[in-house]
């Protein structure tokens, strides 16, 4: 349901009272002004609630309400503003009680928006465990992040967040085995915004996503390469894509080495799949491991595929070379296209 600012007062007072049959709510506002939702917004209690999404929605009192909500399923809590602001403690009693989540997504508007970092309380030692989130989105400032998934087991989430030094998310990859036997990496540079997302190549669900808001691609890459080295586990990924979207945008300002140190911690792939947009970049750092340095980057590489068409002159001179470096040292490459 959207709602207008002007209705949202009127809204608010026809569901005071209790409504134990509500199984879906979705309210959202484009007007960051609209009235707070009261504490006893639907009586404060909503036994079978599975769905509820709130877009620009302040209610303070919604941990209060969550407790109550035990066969919850889906919660987002969108575009969350100064007046809505639920501290990482109230979040974590809330989550307590709901065993059934399965998707989990919180998303403050900026960093403004929320109290002052330095006189927040940590959280207390309250472990949550959600044996079934395969699905938690995080937007917002890191410290939140570290108060809330520090006190969080589940099984696989999809998580979706800027990181860099972050030992509680590491901690917490750690305690969810599933996240390091994601075999498969997708690396995609795109106007505004790079990512790095690993999946399964076995199970149909369960993802880990990083995306880093940045304009220069040589900025992308070094905070990529930050992410994969500094706040992953040891890589076990076996296929390794990597995209790039408008070539014409970017400016050759990375360095071979800057893509090297990208590629250095994929040591268990088997597969490199490269885009003709990214071809010309990556190829002449890879020419660059010769002699000592030949399987110091990609050390079990077996398959290098090219996005058709396939590339020719320089590309494929250098790809012809890094082959025959490894072949030299007995680590055969083969080169096929990829369609």
């Amino acid at each position: 349901m959207y709602i207008p600012s002007s209705h949202m007062e009127n809204v608010s007072a026809a569901m005071q009272e209790p409504f134990p049959e509500l199984t879906h709510l979705e309210l959202s506002s484009s007007d960051e002004a609209v009235l707070v939702l009261p504490d006893s917004f639907l009586g404060g209690h909503a036994p079978r609630l599975e769905f509820l999404w709130l877009n620009r929605i302040p209610f303070p009192a919604l941990p209060k309400l969550l407790s109550s909500a035990a066969h919850l399923v889906q919660l987002y809590l969108i575009n969350i503003s100064h007046s809505g602001y639920i501290s990482p403690e109230e979040m974590l009693t809330a989550l307590c009680t709901l065993t059934s989540l399965a998707v989990l997504h919180l998303d403050f508007q900026s960093p403004r928006s929320r109290p002052n970092w330095a006189s927040r309380r940590p959280p207390t030692p309250t472990r949550s465990v959600l044996p079934v989130l395969t699905n938690f989105l995080f937007k917002g400032v890191t410290e939140y992040l570290e108060d809330i998934v520090s006190y969080i087991d589940a099984p696989l989430p999809f998580f979706n967040q800027i990181l860099f030094d972050t030992p509680q998310f590491i901690q917490f990859i750690n305690r969810t085995p599933a996240l390091n036997a994601l075999e498969k990496a997708r690396v995609a540079f795109a106007d505004g915004a790079a990512r790095v997302n690993f999946s399964s190549l076995t199970s149909g669900y369960g993802e880990l996503t990083v995306k880093i808001p940045c304009m220069e691609l040589d900025w992308q890459v070094s905070a990529l390469k930050q992410v994969c080295i500094s706040c992953l586990p040891p890589l076990s990924t076996s296929d390794l894509y990597i995209y790039m979207d408008k070539v014409g945008y970017w400016q050759d300002n990375v360095e071979n080495m800057l893509w090297l140190e990208l590629l250095h911690p994929f040591t268990a792939v088997k597969n490199l799949y490269l885009s003709k947009q990214v071809a010309p970049r990556i190829v002449p750092a890879l020419q660059e491991l010769v002699g000592d340095r030949t399987t110091e980057v990609l050390p079990t590489l077996l398959n290098i595929f090219l996005e058709r068409p396939q590339p020719s002159g320089p590309v494929q001179e250098g790809i012809g070379q890094f082959v025959a470096t490894r072949q030299v040292t007995n680590n055969p490459i083969i080169i096929s296209a990829w369609s």
